[in-house]
Parts: structure tokens; sequence; C-alpha cells
């Protein structure tokens, strides 16, 4: 691994904000444009950028792949999981708004609910796949 202190510094100070920036996509995409995909997307790109500065080997301290595997089979469920419950209450496959007392309030948690497994599913599987292929060509991996 290059030691570049420029980038370095430059990342450390960058990999913070492109994740609260990612937070803000996550839960502004009912409000405006954004949403799960997006949030995902910077998310994974953050945890990329950061295995490209430390090395691989330190990045999977911090972000192991068997949490990232789980975290990847967490996400479609929770996003399926919001539709099959609108069903169990008398609504319509992810009819939101009869998942609370308040119409509006339902269609806002199960927005919410549907892109964070969105987000969820899409990092994991970005870090993942950036994983398997950084990893590729050696024997301990």
């Amino acid at each position: 691994m290059i030691r570049h202190v420029i980038l370095r510094a430059l990342s450390k100070l960058l990999i913070p904000l492109i994740m609260i920036f990612a937070l803000y996509v996550q839960f502004h995409g009912d409000y405006g444009p954004g949403g799960g995909f997006q949030a995902g997307v910077i998310f994974g790109a953050a945890i990329i950028l950061y295995t490209l500065m430390v090395g691989l080997e330190a990045a999977k301290r911090v972000f192991r792949p068997r949490v990232l595997e789980i975290l990847v089979a967490f996400g479609l469920p929770l996003s399926g999981g919001v539709g099959v419950v609108a069903i169990l209450e008398g609504g319509n496959f992810l009819d939101y708004g009869v998942l609370l007392h308040d119409p509006v309030h339902g269609q806002h948690l199960g927005i919410l609910l549907v892109e964070l497994g969105v987000g969820i599913t899409v990092a994991s599987v970005m870090a993942t796949i950036f994983f398997l292929f950084a990893g590729r060509g050696r024997s301990d991996v």
C-alpha cells in the first residue's frame, strides 16, 4: 500500500462527511430526491474509499464480511415485510396508510422502512462485491 499523506488526510476528513451525507439522503428520501438506493451507493462508496486508504485487511476488520452478508440478507425481508404487514392489516401490498393509526404517519413509516431496507442491501452488496474483487487472487481470502 502506497502512503500518500495528502490523500490519506483528505480521506480521513471526507469519509465521515460522505457517510453523514448518505444518512441525509436516506432519511430525506420521502421528502425530496434521494432514498435508499442512492444512500446505499453513497455509503458503499465511503466504505470503498476507506478500503482503498487503509487496505483490504484493515477494512475487513472494521466491516466484517460475515456482518455484511447478514446485512445483505436483512434488507430484502425488511422491504418486503412492510408489504406483508400492510396486507395483514387489511390493506394492499405496500399500502402504507394502514400501518399506523393515521394514514399520513403510516405512509412515512412505510416509506422509511422500505427505503432503509433498500439502502442497507445496496451498501452491503457494494462493499461485499468490492471485497471479493479486491481479494481476488489471494490465497488467504
